[in-house]
């Protein structure tokens, strides 16, 4: 009879006898997709691995419940309990099993991305390294030829062509140590014998070195400090450093510019910072700037008045300035951009 209320009450009698079964299944179902598609788009590795170890006890600890038609007797209790003893000892097992595991999988894909890069790096050097060699190699030829076949017989000419070999000549030397002093330091065959060295003296040679180029593209450059530090390092690699720095910020200065040279203590360090006239270095690039054979935009890139620019300067630098267990930086400043260099002070 429809106006009884009967079958209504037997349709709710099945439904709440079936209500625990139902939450027995969704329940798990229901916390396992969420858990999942939470590890998935934000979780860690040893979150993953906390959320695989609580997913049975949750499920099993649902199913009990759902069974029992949430009616708390001993039988339901004692399970809960062994529900709860076995998450005090899976959970934190779990939490630090996913922490180790997770520290070698960081570790082993930080080694994988090195070793691309570094398989980079060695690509991009090739390519560098063969085009300039390519370039010295071509003039060297044509000129020597010329002198050969008698093509040149003007005294003069002929000595233009002599000292136009003996320049490329020195700028192949010089490509040549370059790489030869970065393979020292990729290699980790660089031995320096540490001394008490005063940063004058290294910072005067340094100019002084670069002065006939600077004086060729009318560029001044200046130094100053309020003190003169002494750094612990060894003599030869720190006046490499700072020529190195110094002759790349002459070569991307533009005529009549200036190229300063600033020196100051801060605390245990010595820094060295040179400033130059380049421009300023693209937001994009800034981060590239130490990398082997990176040469930048063109607006950046070497040009040939006395430079042996082969893109490995300032990779050397930062290569010596770690070897000195310093630190070296670059950041736009000014009219340029400013390469900084921190050095440990040498022992009083």
């Amino acid at each position: 009879m429809i106006g009884s209320g009967e079958p209504w009450q037997e349709m709710l009698a099945h439904v709440w006898a079936i209500l625990p079964w139902a939450l027995a299944f969704a329940v798990p179902v229901a916390a396992v997709g969420g858990l999942m598609l939470y590890v998935l788009r934000r979780g860690s590795l040893a979150t993953t691995m906390t959320v695989l170890v609580l997913i049975p006890v949750l499920a099993t600890l649902s199913g009990v419940l759902g069974i029992s038609g949430f009616m708390f007797t001993p039988a339901l209790t004692t399970m809960l309990l062994v529900c709860l003893l076995v998450a005090l000892v899976t959970v934190p097992a779990a939490i630090v099993l996913g922490r180790a595991i997770a520290r070698r999988s960081v570790w082993e894909r930080e080694a994988r991305e090195r070793e691309r890069a570094a398989e980079s790096a060695r690509r991009d050097l090739v390519a560098w390294i063969s085009h300039d060699l390519r370039s010295p190699l071509a003039g060297i030829r044509a000129m020597a030829e010329a002198l050969a076949d008698g093509i040149v017989s003007d005294s003069d000419e002929v000595t233009d062509y002599a000292t136009r070999i003996s320049g490329e000549t020195a700028r192949l030397s010089g490509m040549v140590n370059d790489l030869f002093e970065l393979s020292r330091i990729t290699a980790g065959a660089l031995r320096l014998t540490m001394s008490a060295v005063p940063l004058r003296d290294v910072i005067s040679d340094a100019i002084a070195a670069q002065t006939v180029v600077a004086n060729q593209k009318k560029v001044q450059v200046l130094a100053d400090a309020q003190v003169w530090p002494v750094v612990a390092g060894s003599d030869p690699e720190l006046t490499r450093i700072v020529r190195n720095l110094v002759s790349n910020a002459v070569r991307h200065t533009p005529p009549d510019g200036t190229v300063a040279v600033h020196v100051a203590v801060d605390g245990a360090e010595a820094l060295l910072a040179v400033d130059d006239g380049c421009g300023g270095i693209p937001e994009d690039e800034i981060d590239r700037v130490f990398e082997v054979a990176f040469r930048g935009t063109q607006a950046r890139t070497p040009d040939r008045s006395g430079g042996t620019g082969g893109g490995l300067g300032l990779a050397i630098a930062k290569g010596l300035v770690e070897a000195h267990q310093g630190h070296i930086g670059v950041r736009n400043h000014g009219e340029g951009c400013r390469f900084e260099v921190r050095l440990p002070l040498a022992a009083p």
